[in-house]
């Protein structure tokens, strides 16, 4: 168990493969629905870009923003194109914590309502962008293939 915990390369690989999968399943999981809606909830979705002044194309939007989640997610889980999903995931969540963020200042919330109401998506922004600097790690197709 200490060589297990200790801070050497097969630990942080370890530590890593963990986090993949953990925070993969629940993209996964997360997403699914987004993923699988169709067009009215990826037009829907995509609605949300209007909060960015982006007002062309909602259905594609939405559609970037479910396969952000769901498909991100499995391509987390296995390692593959890994910096490149993450990328497209903690922008995912930059767009969902802000719109949160516009719901909570409609809904006359004071500034800390405001913060926790995006909390969930900046606490894995955070985390997905601390991931584009690790990598992977060893256990990962990315390291198999590259």
């Amino acid at each position: 168990m200490k060589k297990l915990l200790s801070p050497n390369t097969q630990a942080v690989n370890f530590g890593l493969l963990i986090i993949r999968i953990g925070i993969g399943i629940m993209f996964i999981l997360h997403g699914e629905g987004k993923m699988f809606g169709g067009p009215e909830k990826w037009l829907k979705l995509g609605g949300a870009m209007e909060d960015l002044g982006i007002t062309f194309l909602p259905t594609f939007w939405g559609f970037m923003a479910a396969f952000a989640e769901f498909g991100g997610g499995i391509l987390l889980v296995l390692g593959l194109l890994f910096r490149p999903a993450c990328l497209l995931m903690v922008i995912t969540m930059a767009v969902a914590a802000h719109v949160h963020w516009i719901d909570a200042a409609e809904a006359g919330e004071a500034l800390k309502g405001k913060i926790m109401e995006g909390s969930h998506a900046v606490e894995l922004g955070i985390l997905l962008f601390a991931l584009l600097f690790t990598g992977p790690g060893k256990y990962s197709a990315d390291s198999k293939l590259f």
